[in-house]
């Protein structure tokens, strides 16, 4: 073996994460039980804040100070106008993205109407804390140039003071702000209204009901957990995106997994459901319906405790800092391993229903989903190897990790820093 013996630090604590989980459970059994009056809009903001809340303060007590970051002297004091010149590239930003919402027909639509009804409830709050916040960030930055003062400086034309890669990265970690940010929330705020008239006597009726209510259980706290990453990206909490994907393959095989593109190419391109799930084929087993379904909440589990590491940093497209703890410490893609394996035991597409050359199709529709994940992966690690540290991780996972023997049998696999595959 010749990567390091160890990973390095991981950007997140898992035990914070777990605390603050921990804390905004309870606070969604006060909502279901107290909080009938507050509007879900509301509710969405009061368990956010339940989870992100504890993270930041348990980070800043026990982990690290808050980072003097940026490449301005650290020892500059604020200057109003760089800093009127960063609220601007705030409001230029904030414009772009009522642009963008305004604009496509996607957005337009009755699906967005409590995500918008959000943003009118904050936009007074974000606005008045934008501007302290602003003048304190730029004096612990040191008067940092950062993306918001170039997209400030375009704006007033002062194009020879215009950094184009900083602008470029500053907007594309909006995009996927914008893009995911929407569908997270509105997703989150189904499960909340599902919970709000779910009858919990009947969660152990059965172990029908068991894992019906043990699914959606998983899939909240993931949700829970994307909808503050898409909003915590703050350089105070160091949490803000180092860098976003640069690649044009890297976001279509990202974006392709959700709606709206996500309905349109499983329809037409990668339906491989067959008409029976593992429910339909177990349903009169029940020993072997409860094995099978504990499988699935098993891999469920471990796609939401890889979700669980990111704390406060979770999102797709972007550098937010290097995992190495948790599911992490044993596979570079957990969630991704987890979450594709257990899609072949829920849908089965394997098991004949109309003829085997119909199976094999499906299975072979299932095999290029899975294909397409191990392009997100791969791409991932090409943006992510931009940094040491996820090079040294990624070499201590070839080394020690779960799947290192399959590493060693299929070089293919193995990590190349800047390349897809480890081709000649």
């Amino acid at each position: 073996m010749n990567g390091p013996s160890a990973p390095p630090a991981s950007a997140t604590n898992l035990y914070i994460n777990c605390a603050a989980l921990l804390a905004s459970l309870v606070t969604f059994w006060w909502l279901l039980r107290h909080g009938a009056a507050l509007t879900p809009q509301a509710g969405i903001f009061l368990l956010g804040a339940s989870y992100a809340l504890p993270i930041i303060a348990l980070e800043a007590l026990w982990r690290k100070p808050l980072p003097q970051v940026g490449r301005g002297d650290a020892r500059a004091a604020v200057a109003v106008p760089r800093v009127l010149v960063k609220l601007l590239g705030l409001g230029v930003t904030a414009l772009l993205v009522v642009a963008v919402y305004r604009l496509f027909p996607e957005y337009r639509g009755a699906f967005y109407n409590r995500y918008y009804q959000a943003l009118l409830d904050a936009a007074p709050w974000g606005a008045g804390m934008a501007i302290p916040y602003f003048f304190w960030m730029d004096r612990r930055s040191g008067g940092e140039q950062d993306g918001y003062w170039h997209l400030g400086q375009a704006a007033l034309l002062q194009w020879r003071r215009v950094d184009h890669c900083s602008v470029g990265q500053h907007l594309l970690g909006w995009l996927v702000k914008l893009f995911f940010l929407p569908l997270m929330f509105i997703y989150f705020c189904d499960k909340l209204d599902y919970y709000r008239s779910y009858d919990f006597t009947q969660v152990f009726a059965s172990f029908r009901t068991f894992y019906d209510f043990a699914f959606q259980a998983l899939f909240y706290i993931d949700l829970l957990i994307a909808f503050v990453g898409y909003v915590c990206t703050f350089r105070a909490t160091d949490s803000h995106i180092r860098s976003t994907e640069p690649t044009l393959l890297g976001w279509a095989v990202a974006l392709v997994c959700y709606q709206p593109f996500w309905s349109f190419f499983s329809a037409q391109y990668i339906h491989y459901e067959t008409s029976f799930n593992w429910g339909g084929w177990l349903g009169h087993y029940p020993a072997l319906y409860a094995a099978w379904g504990s499988a699935i909440l098993l891999l469920t589990g471990v796609y939401v405790w890889a979700t669980l590491s990111f704390g406060i940093r979770f999102s797709n497209l972007t550098h937010r800092g290097i995992l190495t703890n948790g599911a992490y410490r044993f596979c570079k893609h957990p969630a991704y391993v987890s979450k594709n394996l257990s899609w072949w035991m829920i849908s089965m597409p394997f098991m004949v229903s109309g003829s085997i050359g119909e199976s094999l199709r499906h299975c072979a529709l299932l095999l290029l989903l899975n294909g397409i994940y191990l392009l997100r992966a791969r791409t991932e690690e090409r943006h992510l190897s931009q940094d040491a540290d996820y090079r040294a991780y990624a070499r201590y996972i070839e080394d020690h990790g779960l799947f290192r023997e399959l590493g060693r049998r299929l070089p293919v696999l193995r990590f190349q820093p800047g390349r897809l595959f480890n081709v000649p």
